[in-house]
């Protein structure tokens, strides 16, 4: 390269920062990242945020290189014949590649009364909105979580350690990703916390009110806080900008994690969608996409071939409260397996991946900011982020 590249990231998640970090390695490439909060959010901490037991929240100066541009403020458009993203606060910012890691947030409720009396828990804004409401509940008061995946289970244990009084309402099953065993072992474990799981036929929700959860077979159940943890949605800057999507609004791309409509753009995170096959929104998928996208543009700037996306996943941590936890081992195409790690010793490992995935974000920064003082170096094939704290609704 004869000159910098500018290279600009939108999103400062999991893969957001991670493919920063990768990039921010070279001397000879320039890396801004734009995002619309000032700090990185520990989404897999936010179950935690809401029962007061974390902040979910670490300053980008711990985890992001410090040759890595932030700036503070929402893309509205994305320009992709003039290379440029038009930003809320009024500014542009040009780029020569682009790195699309928006991320996701709550999807949208269809269930009625669900978007004005349930309170979703998917972003940093929303648990936060949460966390007083449940502080100032009566601790005898019904709680209900909507939602079968991690986001619900969590929520659900994490409260009901606390002494409250939890419903899960799962749908048809409990945990639809966990092994039969697993799904066993997290049973047990909610109940032995006071979690009442409703699941099967017609568990499914009907309608929220602002003091009751109806199903769909007319049971009614009495709720003072309802929390909403049925899914994850994604931005639609892509669409909005037209850009091709994926039925729900990721971006679509090859297999190299290249747009379909411009190799100048490449996609991570929870709104990439690879060859219409997305993976299960996670940050240990996070944290692989956005080592992925890096060194696809990397090889994009030397005019050379990327190498197609392989991703390899270890299984699922979910926490049960401050003292219990499961480890969901699955294969290496995201399959859960009967191998599974229970009980306290899952809870260690769960909080160990937490403050782990910081870390090796900690430890990008460190190495992009001795990189760049020693000069440009070549690219590099880096191992992918191995954090397998899931993350799925």
């Amino acid at each position: 390269m004869n000159k910098n590249t500018d290279v600009v990231v939108i999103g400062g998640g999991y893969a957001g920062v991670t493919a920063a970090n990768r990039l921010a390695h070279r001397g000879d490439v320039t890396v801004t990242m734009v995002n619309p909060r000032p700090e990185f959010v520990e989404r897999i901490r936010l179950h935690q945020l809401a029962g007061g037991n974390d902040d979910a929240v670490v300053g980008y100066g711990e985890v992001l290189a410090g040759n890595v541009r932030l700036v503070v403020d929402s893309v509205t458009t994305i320009d992709a014949a003039g290379r440029r993203l038009e930003l809320a606060g009024g500014d542009t910012v040009g780029y020569d590649y682009l790195v699309y890691a928006v991320g996701s947030g709550s999807a949208e409720p269809d269930v009625p009364g669900a978007a004005e009396f349930a309170h979703p828990i998917a972003t940093l804004e929303e648990a936060r909105r949460l966390r007083p409401v449940i502080a100032d509940a009566p601790a005898t008061a019904p709680v209900t979580v909507v939602g079968s995946g991690p986001t619900g289970i969590e929520t659900a244990a994490e409260l009901a350690e606390q002494g409250r009084s939890v419903t899960l309402v799962c749908g048809e099953e409990l945990g639809p990703y966990l092994h039969p065993r697993g799904r066993r072992s997290v049973t047990r474990t909610l109940a032995g916390l006071g979690v009442t799981v409703v699941a099967g036929p017609g568990a499914r929700v009907a309608a929220v009110t602002a003091d009751a959860v109806r199903l769909d077979d007319g049971r009614e159940l009495p709720s003072r806080v309802t929390v909403w943890a049925t899914g994850f949605g994604v931005p639609d800057l892509a669409a909005r900008s037209g850009l091709s999507t994926d039925a729900v609004g990721r971006l679509l791309t090859d297999e190299t994690l290249t747009s379909v409509d411009d190799v100048r753009i490449i996609a991570a995170g929870d709104a990439a969608a690879p060859v219409d096959m997305p993976f299960r929104m996670s940050c240990q998928a996070a944290g692989q996409l956005g080592s992925r996208a890096a060194r696809t543009v990397l090889s994009r700037i030397a005019g050379e071939r990327p190498a197609p996306l392989k991703l390899l996943f270890a299984g699922q941590c979910l926490s049960l409260g401050r003292r219990a936890g499961i480890f969901q081992f699955a294969t290496k195409n995201d399959h859960a397996i009967p191998l599974l790690l229970a009980g306290n010793p899952g809870a260690k490992l769960k909080e160990f991946v937490c403050k782990s995935t910081v870390k090796q974000l900690t430890d990008q920064a460190h190495k992009a900011r001795k990189a760049h003082r020693n000069g440009p170096s070549p690219a590099r094939d880096e191992a992918p982020a191995t954090a397998t704290a899931g993350r799925t609704a």
